[in-house]
């Protein structure tokens, strides 16, 4: 018996990195994935590998900044599984950075869309399904940026990873009663195509390892197995945290 035997999950981001780790992880624990990102082929391949594996998943392609998709998505798991226990609302992305005073009002209104906004919009339509079976599971993706730790030239960014944190303790207060458990799992940095995006060179890269106590950057695998554990009955009295998993980045750096 996996952990998560007989539960249905819901992951953002799905198509690479963190979301498509825990999205594989997920379904060798036991639980019936839907998957969602921006890129269809990406998707497909990821529910093959699922199914080649023995899982049960479904994929719906779409933008978490519209309210459609995320009603589509929750409904998806309700139609196609009976049920929706867990959500993993992982899309994101680094937005337009620089001096904040360059940002312009679209960069900032477009990032907190992606970031904040597009996780508020899962959140309101998953809770709802998870309700009619008494209970569930909510992590968000957030970020060490902005929480223990700041950089310039990513305001934006840090606005709203921060703005998850305060959504993750106001839906954790809001649903606790009701069986809701919300968390937000903060990674420092983790080797992704948006970290490598981030940082093209190797003196950036090599920069950002020396930053972590543990002097390497996390690879997906290990972010997923954190989620895992805020997704499970492991967790099962773990809610309204910010659960760090950053290599010890936020120490060196405070």
């Amino acid at each position: 018996m996996g952990r998560l035997e007989g539960k249905v999950a819901l992951i953002t981001g799905a198509s690479s990195g963190i979301g498509r780790a825990t999205a594989t992880l997920f379904a060798a624990e036991g639980a019936r994935v839907v998957v969602g990102a921006r890129r269809q082929a990406e998707l497909d391949a990821l529910v093959a590998e699922i199914a080649g594996a023995g899982g049960a998943a479904a994929a719906l392609a779409g933008d978490v900044k519209d309210e459609d998709y995320a009603r589509a998505l929750a409904a998806l798991a309700a139609d196609r599984f009976g049920r929706l226990d867990i959500a993993f609302n992982n899309a994101g992305t680094l937005g337009e950075g620089g001096p904040s005073t360059g940002i312009s009002a679209q960069g900032w209104a477009d990032t907190l869309a992606v970031n904040l906004t597009g996780a508020f919009l899962g959140a309101k339509h998953q809770i709802p399904e998870m309700l009619k079976t008494g209970g569930g599971s909510v992590i968000f993706t957030s970020t060490f940026v902005g929480y223990t730790t700041a950089f310039p030239g990513l305001a934006a960014y840090a606005a709203s990873k921060s703005g998850l944190i305060g959504l993750t303790q106001a839906l954790a207060a809001e649903f606790g009663p009701q069986g809701i458990r919300v968390n937000a799992v903060l990674p420092g940095a983790v080797e992704t195509e948006m970290y490598r995006e981030a940082n093209g060179t190797p003196e950036a890269q090599a920069f950002v390892t020396g930053l972590h106590a543990l002097k390497r950057v996390a690879r997906p695998e290990e972010l997923a197995r954190s989620v895992l554990y805020l997704a499970s009955d492991d967790a099962s009295f773990v809610s309204g945290t910010a659960h760090l998993v950053d290599g010890g980045l936020s120490i060196t750096r405070t």
